[in-house]
């Protein structure tokens, strides 16, 4: 084609069901707008009629997830990267450009704009299989303990209504015979006619451990409560199925863990993380899914920086030296350096011996631990850049 292009810009605003792609020149102008639906024929069309407009196609999108996951798919399959475009910096730059409605031709077109103009945002890698079946598997459990946190406190605010001496007795976030107990009885009285005795029989049938201590609590709590309260009978049938649904879940959660556990140790860097103290298979796999292609950390500091962990300036007038944590980072990924770091303290070694040295310099415990995870943040990248595992000793170098 005599008119085409050295270089265009593309922006795509995506969505579930379609996406509305803009292309620009080097000047600005828009040489294609269109809508293509989510489908695979369609955006392989549009991908044609993009690829022809000029020699280089430069592409950028508002949302890296699921919507846009065939998108990138086939974008990759025809050697093209994307750019990740975040929406707080699209809105702000829409207030530059003439116009105030918002359509998904003028996201787009100020996608593309924003990225022709800067050249600092971060490209998006499309996971392979593994990384794939580990974000699938992750974001599963993720609901699956979302909904386990809702249905004990449900649990909890109902047998307060009824039973609240009971309610007190164990943590039934963790105390599984507990759970096992309320299928069966939920009342006080109920609790009283069928004495300790066969109460511990009936839990040890059950596969109770420590079944005779679980049936003298409950027991204890039975007796401090000689009043029925109105609407027990319906309170304790809902309690009794919210019991069963949580340890049906417990099962679930079981079994997609394992099954997480041994698709990560399939993954080539496993060992390495998972000699990190405090980073097991759970956090091992959430640190794959979000801190993705480790080639994009051009050193420790990008992996600390991504995470949110280092502070940045925001200063103002003759205030400086004011640092605060940046607004943009990955919170899944400080999440996953955080819990592991906290995890790491509770046994003795560096990680608590680091814990208690901040602690000592005045800092509370969560700046203790935010210190501390951005150190571990530190060493797992340079296990991973020299692929050794962890030790608590530092690696002997060999004389030249």
């Amino acid at each position: 084609m005599s008119d085409r292009k050295t270089e265009v810009w593309v922006g795509i605003d995506a969505g579930k069901g379609h996406h509305w792609g803009a292309a620009v020149d080097e000047t600005g102008a828009t040489l294609w707008s269109k809508k293509i639906e989510n489908d695979e024929a369609a955006i392989l069309a549009a991908l044609g009629e993009l690829l022809d407009l000029a020699e280089e196609v430069h592409w950028a999108v508002d949302i890296s997830g699921t919507s846009s996951a065939l998108l990138l798919a086939l974008l990759a399959g025809h050697g093209q990267r994307a750019v990740y475009v975040p929406g707080r910096t699209v809105n702000r730059m829409a207030g530059a450009y003439r116009g105030e409605a918002k359509t998904d031709a003028r996201d787009a077109y100020v996608i593309a704009e924003t990225s022709r103009h800067r050249r600092d945002f971060a490209m998006i890698d499309v996971p392979a299989q593994l990384a794939a079946d580990l974000a699938l598997l992750t974001a599963r459990r993720s609901d699956l303990m979302a909904d386990r946190v809702r249905m004990i406190n449900r649990l909890r605010d109902v047998l307060t209504g009824v039973f609240p001496a009971l309610e007190r007795a164990f943590d039934y976030s963790s105390h599984k015979g507990a759970l096992v107990l309320l299928t069966g009885y939920q009342l006080p009285a109920a609790i009283r006619r069928r004495g300790r005795a066969r109460l511990t029989a009936w839990l040890a049938n059950r596969g109770v451990r420590g079944a005779d201590a679980v049936a003298a609590t409950a027991l204890e709590a039975a007796q401090a409560q000689q009043t029925a309260l109105p609407g027990e009978d319906v309170a304790a049938q809902i309690v009794a199925d919210l019991a069963e649904q949580i340890l049906t879940l417990d099962d679930r959660l079981k079994r997609i863990d394992k099954q997480i556990g041994e698709t990560f140790r399939s993954h080539p860097q496993a060992e390495i993380i998972e000699s990190m103290p405090g980073m097991g298979p759970i956090l091992g796999a959430e640190f794959v899914v979000a801190a993705g292609d480790l080639a994009a950390y051009a050193d420790a500091g990008h992996l600390a920086s991504a995470a949110g962990l280092v502070p940045v300036p925001r200063d103002s007038g003759r205030r400086t030296g004011n640092l605060h944590r940046p607004k943009r980072y990955s919170r899944r990924l400080r999440r996953v350096f955080y819990m592991s770091a906290q995890t790491s303290i509770i046994r003795e070694g560096p990680n608590r011996d680091f814990y208690l040295k901040k602690r000592g310099e005045g800092c509370k415990h969560v700046q203790a631990v935010i210190a501390l995870a951005r150190r571990r943040a530190s060493v797992l990248w340079a296990l991973l850049r020299d692929r050794r595992t962890f030790t608590s000793a530092p690696p002997v170098t060999q004389a030249a």
